[in-house]
């Protein structure tokens, strides 16, 4: 039985981005970029600064998310080390778009 390719209804992606969007998900994200230490992408942003520039941005920043119009901008990519002694790459986000 192959999956349908038919795209999700608008209906239900809105609602998943709207929860995205939700205070209690985007704080749980916030700590955990703080717990992971996050370094900041090529915006320079800290993750001290991310706390105010959210407090001061977040509604153009939801608006954009919620009606279709964000534009990611570019990542910094970086290599983290494996125990193995290989390396993996991760890619840090942009705050500031």
């Amino acid at each position: 039985m192959a999956a349908n390719p038919e795209s999700e209804s608008p209906s239900a992606s809105d609602r998943l981005m709207e929860e995205v969007c939700e205070r209690e998900n985007l704080k749980q994200a916030l700590k955990r970029v703080q717990a992971n230490k996050g370094a900041p992408g090529v915006d320079g942003m800290t993750v001290q600064a991310l706390r105010l520039h959210l407090r001061e941005h977040w509604p153009s920043i939801r608006s954009s998310l919620l009606d279709g119009t964000y534009q990611p901008q570019p990542v910094r990519r970086v290599e983290i080390p494996k125990p193995d002694g290989g390396v993996r790459k991760l890619g840090i986000p942009t705050v500031i778009s």
